[in-house]
Order: C-alpha cells, then structure tokens, then sequence
C-alpha cells in the first residue's frame, strides 16, 4: 500500500477502480489527489442467487458438490468498461472470497480494462488465518493506514425490500474465506501480468502489487 501511495501522490488525473462497496474515506484520499474513482462492490454481486444454473427441472446444477454459476451473464452485468481504461486497481481481498469459478474470469476481465503498465493491489490471506477469516472492506485513512471495517450478516437488512433486491442480497451476505493461495497458486493467477511483488503485512495477510 505504501508503494502504491507513492505513486497516487505523485501523479495526478489517474483512473482509479475500488473493488468494494462506496467507500467515502477511498472516495476523498482519491479525489484529493487529484484522480477519478469507481467503485464497485464485484464481491456483493458475486452472490446473487439468480446466478446459478439449473437444469430442466429448475434444480440448481452441480459441479463437486458446489453450484455452478452463470460465468458469462455475471461479466455482462459487472466490471463492464472500455479496455485499457484504468491506472490501478485495488483488488483487495476479493480473490479469497469470491466463489472459485469467478475469481480467474474477473482477473481476465481486469486484465483487460487496465493500462499498460496500471498496477494492482490485492490482499491474500495466509494459512494461519483460519478458515473462519473474516472478510474486510478496506478504506484508506492516509498513504500507510487501512481503516479495516468488518462485513458481517445483519438480518435487519433488506426484509422491507424486494427478496431479488441488492439490499436483501446484502442482509444476507457473510463472506466466508473460499480458499488460500500459495505464492505460486497467486503467480499463476497473475500470469498474463508483467510482474509481481509480495509483501507480509500484519494480520496475516499478504500484500500483492501487481504490473499490467
């Protein structure tokens, strides 16, 4: 992160893409600095259940015991941009807890709509986290301080709402950990990349910037 700021506070104008639900803390370090952000919550939309397959009798179809989910109809509804259009990314840690069958297609299609030479910020979770890590949205107080607000399951939300509504989707939501990465389980994730750099921050999580 502190890499990344240096290169925010000494540019201006940059494209800048915020995996993650509005952040207003994200929103003003960016707009500071002089650059444009998007945000959008990839994580949050990941789990609409009208994304699952079902077969001739409407049951949901199965793949290893997990639900097979509509790849191509979920990257017509999200992360749809005009190629080569961003300067960075920050990926946080929505690669563990994305469902496994998304996470290469969003890299793929992020691949595509960052610069040459855009950067990107991802955070891995390491095996002493526990299967039970939970899961953070990330919002940046200065150049080398997250604040880390955890995301958890409120019944409260969405019961006045439409059940296919984003809000009920969110009352819903309790991100578990999909799985960890190993250092080369992340390289080959980033393959089609120039180059990659980790970093061990604290609380077990790893810090990866990555060049388009």
């Amino acid at each position: 992160m502190g890499e990344l700021a240096r290169c925010l506070g000494s540019q201006e104008g940059l494209c800048i893409l915020d995996l993650g639900s509005t952040s207003p803390a994200n929103i003003r370090y960016f707009t500071e600095r002089g650059h444009k952000s998007y945000s959008e919550d990839v994580l949050l939309s990941s789990i609409d259940p009208t994304l699952v397959l079902r077969d001739e009798r409407g049951n949901p179809t199965l793949e290893q015991g997990n639900p097979v989910l509509d790849e191509k109809r979920f990257l017509s509804e999200n992360l749809v941009y005009p190629s080569s259009i961003f300067d960075v990314v920050f990926c946080w840690n929505l690669a563990d807890y994305m469902d496994e069958s998304l996470v290469k297609p969003v890299i793929a299609r992020l691949w595509s709509v960052m610069k040459p030479g855009a950067m990107l910020l991802a955070f891995f979770q390491t095996r002493d986290a526990g299967p039970d890590a939970p899961c953070y949205r990330y919002h940046i107080l200065d150049n080398d301080t997250l604040e880390m607000q955890h995301i958890v399951a409120n019944a409260e939300m969405g019961r006045a709402q439409s059940p296919t509504g984003r809000e009920a989707m969110a009352g819903k939501a309790n991100f578990r950990l999909q799985r960890v990465f190993n250092n080369r389980h992340i390289e080959n994730l980033f393959r089609d990349f120039a180059s990659i750099k980790f970093f061990l921050a604290r609380d077990n999580v790893r810090e990866v910037l990555v060049l388009r």
